[in-house]
């Protein structure tokens, strides 16, 4: 028998190159071509019209779908971008908004402090700020860390707010004049400098103050000054201080006393700055 040849050793020995199939863009070119040339020979003999319709009803749907999903990235980054100039301008108006307001507040707090003071120049007076509201008392931001005490008056540079009834270390609460419990001793007078009736106001609960002078003969008439008679020991009220005017006489109900209405010299729904009295001067 004839011996096989030997087969040489695969160590050591390198693979041939493995073989590369053709290019594929050279492939599709071929494709192209050959479908050109088909559309064309159909297109002379007249039957390519279904071919053309239904490769547009393909092709233009799909370079439409293209179109539309290039645009909205543009479209939809320029979108963000304007959106996020928008809001921030936004936010920087806001915080001018705010800082210009806080500036405004600030200096007619400034302005109702020096009013105050000038409109009480023999009061010794703690400011407060009004900080809360509940029916007919108040809280504000001083307390007994600040001097204040319960049975001290309030006032504004317009007149009487009320009395400390409740003191705590940071806020105080401050019942109203116009409140139902609250009272206090007055007189009318015709003017500041002059002394006139004497008696006391109460509130009505109503926003009005009720006057009843100890004088059935008393002379009352509407814009007459009311102001407070003076407690003993200056405490809560010390005397002098506008209560409000008189808005309308009331018919004399007994030989003993005239009653009026009052008008508040002070808006309370308004309230911001005020002092307590500390004592006076």
């Amino acid at each position: 028998m004839r011996a096989l040849p030997r087969m040489p050793a695969f160590s050591g020995v390198r693979a041939a190159p493995p073989v590369r199939a053709p290019h594929r863009p050279r492939r599709v070119l071929v494709l192209l071509v050959v479908a050109a040339v088909g559309l064309i020979t159909l297109d002379l003999r007249g039957h390519a019209s279904f071919l053309r319709t239904a490769t547009a009803a393909v092709a233009g749907p799909a370079e439409q779908a293209l179109a539309a999903a290039g645009r909205p990235v543009g479209a939809v980054a320029g979108a963000g971008e304007a959106r996020e100039r928008a809001e921030e301008a936004e936010r920087r108006a806001s915080r001018l908004a705010a800082e210009l307001w806080a500036e405004r507040a600030a200096r007619t707090r400034d302005a109702q402090r020096h009013r105050l003071a000038a409109s009480h120049p023999g009061l010794s007076l703690i400011d407060a700020r009004v900080v809360g509201v509940r029916g007919d008392s108040v809280t504000i931001d001083a307390g007994s860390r600040a001097g204040v005490a319960p049975d001290m008056a309030v006032v504004t540079a317009d007149g009487l707010v009320g009395r400390v009834v409740e003191a705590g270390p940071a806020v105080s609460t401050v019942l109203l004049a116009t409140a139902r419990s609250a009272a206090a001793g007055a007189r009318v007078t015709d003017a500041p400098a002059k002394a006139g009736r004497i008696g006391t106001v109460e509130g009505r609960g109503d926003g009005l103050l009720s006057l009843r002078l100890l004088d059935a003969d008393a002379p009352l008439r509407p814009g007459q000054r009311v102001e407070t008679l003076g407690s003993s020991g200056l405490r809560p009220y010390p005397p002098g201080v506008p209560i409000g005017t008189v808005e309308r006489v009331e018919p004399a109900r007994d030989q003993l006393t005239r009653t009026a209405l009052v008008r508040p010299a002070v808006s309370f729904g308004t309230l911001d700055v005020v002092g307590v009295i500390r004592d006076a001067g």
